[in-house]
């Protein structure tokens, strides 16, 4: 059994807040048109910060706080849509700045808004072959830089920052994951070919609508192959990118308002971000103690999706 456990979490924000007030002076919108249909008050934008500095940032934090030694670490995998440059990958760039060895696997991982739960995933099955015990899973993200600032029904969705993770290898803790794909290039990119530059584009009902769908079936899934009920998940922590996307799978599945964590209104959707910044959250907050069952699920572009069920 791939089992991992998380030993520590950290999370990176930029300087700079932007509000929906801030976004009303640059583009035809309000707070209130931005609120009831998003859940989004806030979100923070990089001034000067790289990707690279935001998941720097976020790793450090994340283990000092795991007191691992930082020779016990064997994996570096950094999940991002927005590297600083093509090559080379922002988790080679972090071998160096974090000061672990040459022996580490160090990669990047693209599956967008799904790409966190694609790197545990990954990072799991790694661990069950890997001398070293330990990985670093991250979900890095500089939107800003691909945004149409004038489109108004998708630049007042996104923000900056950086979540990360420091996992074992625990073969003895529960540990379940399903992922999931579907080339769907219409209804959410990112492509130069359909934009002046590389822009998000997307059919916010389509995205709605499949999102809602695919966690929901992924979250019954999960508990099936696990053979337990949605009702012994202490916490479910959806990507963050859209309240009443959030609202809709937990009315589908049933769950109860305390299960499910929302921190959407301070961030926006920051995309393979999302899930780890919560999660810093709620070990912060005391939430993540021992025994615990996190079920983390999410849906992004390609389209992609996936979740993965964790013991504390």
């Amino acid at each position: 059994m791939n089992g991992v456990q998380i030993m520590a979490t950290g999370r990176a924000l930029p300087s700079r807040v932007m509000t929906n007030e801030d976004w009303s002076n640059l583009v035809e919108t309000n707070d209130e048109w931005i609120t009831t249909r998003t859940g989004i008050k806030s979100r923070y934008f990089c001034d000067g910060e790289t990707n690279e500095e935001l998941a720097y940032r976020a790793c450090e934090q994340a283990i000092v706080r795991s007191g691992v030694e930082r020779s016990e670490i064997g994996i570096v995998i950094v999940a991002t849509f927005t590297p600083d440059v093509p090559m080379p990958s922002v988790a080679c760039l972090l071998q160096k700045k974090l000061g672990l060895d040459t022996d580490v696997a160090a990669f990047d991982l693209n599956a967008a808004c799904s790409g966190f739960v694609y790197g545990l995933k990954t990072a799991a099955a790694l661990l069950a072959n890997k001398e070293k015990p330990y990985a670093l899973v991250v979900g890095s993200e500089q939107i800003s830089t691909r945004l149409d600032w004038t489109d108004r029904s998708n630049c007042i969705l996104f923000g900056d920052g950086a979540g990360a993770v420091v996992i074992r290898y625990a073969p003895e803790k529960q540990f379940v994951s399903i992922l999931g794909s579907e080339s769907n290039l219409e209804a959410l990119g990112c492509d130069c070919r359909k934009t002046e530059y590389p822009a998000i584009y997307m059919d916010g009902q389509k995205v709605f609508k499949a999102a809602i769908q695919a966690m929901s079936e992924t979250a019954v899934a999960i508990c099936k192959k696990a053979q337990i009920t949605l009702d012994e998940i202490d916490y479910v922590v959806c990507h963050q990118a859209n309240e009443r996307i959030v609202q809709a799978v937990k009315k589908r599945l049933c769950i109860s308002e305390e299960q499910v964590y929302l921190n959407i209104s301070h961030y926006g959707n920051t995309s393979a971000a999302s899930i780890p910044i919560a999660l810093d959250e709620l070990m912060e907050a005391g939430m993540l103690t021992r025994g615990k069952k996190v079920l983390l699920l999410a849906f992004g572009a390609g389209f992609t999706w996936g979740g993965v069920l964790l013991e504390m």
